[in-house]
């Protein structure tokens, strides 16, 4: 059997059990205060920003919960924004920035605390980051704007390449805050998830004794789980040193062209809902897949008893996306292993990713 421990990145999946439970009963504490300063900041629209998997963030927890959210939930990815801050200055808009960062230091981020220093003087901000010292967590607008800074857990600040507990964590504390839950629904949900948790990580690693590394991966679902599909696609490629192409689509979507990219050697991997109108149509792609390409090309994960993976937790998608991520981070681990990678920092020796991505040049906008 192998033994993953001896990587950080197979501690900091396994210690977000911990981190969750904890975390809730903290949060619990101050989260009507939180709410409070968001209604009074001004905002009209809320904006969820950040860079690669902090920018997913925003994904997952806009779809979980515009429908019911006061403002208007919008996820403006920094890389976006620094890039093209002209497509979203409208008149009469006031966002509120909600900028996500593990490291809090990325150029993205700080080239969107420069922007808003300079076009969107006014805009309130919410900064949620697991670095205490880093700009996210010190820098004070320069216009004066409103702010607030939320530091997660010295444990989210992960010491491997891999976002895992910095990522599951921002999106719950990002539920949380914009969410509907009460103080003490919020502790019982964190921890519920964290029991869950548990037995996720365990399922998965039972899986993974069971499993190769695929040639390709598929991540699929509906609702804020497609967006989760884009994380644990981007999560696999990643600690594969992208030897493991993976793609992302919604249940639906993934019939209109992405289900070409299934060939010998693919595993899909299925997302079920646990809203039962979207459930239907998980249901009928999982029947789908098994007839035209064989049973053993799909696995899925939800809350049924004939689940691959079982994800023992009723609670809604934007809350249990959090523990179908823990399935592709267990299964990236076992497979970087497997392909005799670094699982701290798989691109080592290669010199093109790195942990903080840096080299990115900010063009103040007289020069463009």
């Amino acid at each position: 059997m192998v033994d993953l421990t001896k990587w950080a990145t197979t501690r900091e999946i396994q210690a977000q059990r911990e981190i969750w439970t904890n975390w809730g009963n903290h949060l619990s504490n101050s989260i009507e205060e939180l709410r409070e300063w968001v209604m009074a900041s001004g905002a009209t629209q809320v904006w969820f920003c950040g860079a690669g998997t902090s920018a997913y963030i925003g994904d997952v927890v806009s779809r979980a919960l515009d429908a019911t959210s006061v403002l208007p939930l919008r996820s403006v990815p920094s890389t976006d924004l620094v890039s093209a801050p002209q497509a979203f200055q409208r008149k009469g808009v006031v966002p509120l920035v909600v900028s996500f960062g593990r490291s809090g230091n990325s150029t993205e981020s700080i080239g969107t605390l420069d922007l808003l220093d300079a076009v969107f003087q006014n805009a309130p901000r919410l900064n949620i980051t697991c670095n205490k010292d880093s700009a996210l967590a010190t820098r004070k607008p320069a216009s004066g704007a409103a702010q607030k800074t939320i530091i997660l857990p010295e444990q989210c600040h992960d010491s491997g390449f891999a976002m895992t507990s910095s990522f599951t964590t921002m999106v719950l504390t990002a539920l949380c805050v914009f969410g509907q839950e009460n103080p003490e629904k919020i502790a019982k949900n964190m921890e519920e998830l964290g029991q869950a948790a548990e037995m996720v990580i365990a399922a998965s690693d039972h899986l993974a004794q069971q499993l190769t590394a695929p040639q390709r991966a598929v991540f699929v679902g509906s609702g804020p789980l497609m967006f989760v599909a884009r994380e644990s696609a981007l999560k696999v490629m990643e600690l594969a040193a992208g030897q493991i192409p993976a793609i992302w689509e919604s249940s639906l979507g993934f019939r209109h062209g992405p289900k070409s990219f299934v060939t010998a050697g693919t595993k899909v991997f299925l997302f079920i809902s646990n809203n039962p109108h979207s459930r239907k149509y998980d249901l009928d792609l999982a029947a789908e897949i098994k007839a035209q390409f064989g049973k053993d090309t799909l696995l899925t994960i939800g809350n049924t008893n004939d689940a691959d993976i079982r994800i023992p937790c009723l609670l809604d998608d934007g809350w249990t996306s959090v523990l179908n991520v823990l399935v592709a981070q267990w299964l990236g681990i076992f497979w970087a292993e497997e392909l005799g990678l670094n699982v701290d920092n798989p691109f080592e020796g290669q010199g093109t990713l790195t942990r903080v991505v840096s080299g990115v040049k900010l063009y103040a906008l007289e020069e463009v």
